[in-house]
């Protein structure tokens, strides 16, 4: 019997009017795919294809123009279903004067959490990534890399059954992403679905099972990465792959 996805994009259009004319530009255009239990699944494209729009439509943060979006089985509105989601937006912004601690209690707390249920989340991640001796200092003082961090763990405060992660290695070092990297594949071996979305293809390749290639607002390809690239026409590389999908 073929399981229901938990998160389902189906014919997502998303139009924007720029400018004193009101140009018209057409951001994502009929997208559509599933994500299966447990998968680290990603979304794949140069800057400017459309990922980070599809995600905010997603997350609610967009209205889409036409299309759905279902996150387990129900509407991507529903709180129930919303509860369920951790997510880290591609330029997460946090009020610079809280601490680690307090940002995550804050957190915590808009999410309906238990005091002792945030006090035990909040040690255990902020060891997670690695924050422990920036704990108490003001995230104004942070670097880029340290904000993505502590992103992290208020995208997974919640222990969410889905994580969306747009462009979660932006800003970090080697150390720091093969950090990141880490985290993400343990949380994945306890059951936690991922969306990653990249453009970094060497992140991609280690951590994904399915991709869909985005161009331009299109779905350019969708599959396994080893099954996009069978048979003597196909590209041999993810690179080779991702230059003709996503730019031609």
């Amino acid at each position: 019997m073929k399981k229901t996805p938990i998160f389902k994009v189906d014919d997502l259009h998303k139009v924007f009017h720029i400018g004193f004319f009101r140009k018209r530009v057409d951001a994502v255009k009929g997208v559509s795919f599933a994500v299966h239990d447990s998968e680290i699944f990603g979304l794949l494209g140069p800057n400017g294809a459309g990922k980070t729009t599809l995600i905010k439509s997603a997350m609610g943060l967009l209205r889409p123009t036409r299309g759905t979006v279902r996150i387990f089985n129900h509407n991507a509105s529903n709180k129930n279903a919303r509860a369920q989601v951790g997510y880290l937006p591609e330029n997460p912004y946090f009020h610079e004067y809280l601490t680690p601690r307090e940002l995550l209690e804050f957190h915590g707390r808009l999410a309906g959490m238990a005091s002792k249920d945030i006090a035990r989340r909040r040690d255990a991640l902020i060891e997670q990534v690695g924050l422990v001796d920036a704990q108490k200092r003001p995230l104004r003082k942070f670097s880029k890399g340290m904000l993505q961090r502590i992103g992290l763990a208020q995208a997974l405060l919640t222990e969410p059954k889905l994580l969306v992660l747009d462009e979660p290695m932006s800003g970090l070092d080697p150390i720091g992403r093969r950090f990141v990297t880490d985290l993400i594949l343990d949380y994945n071996k306890r059951g936690t679905t991922i969306i990653f979305s990249s453009h970094i293809l060497s992140d991609v390749e280690r951590l994904c099972h399915r991709v869909v290639i985005m161009n331009k607002g299109h779905k350019a390809a969708e599959g396994h990465i080893d099954d996009l690239l069978k048979g003597d026409n196909q590209p041999q590389t993810l690179e080779d792959l991702f230059i003709q999908k996503a730019f031609s």
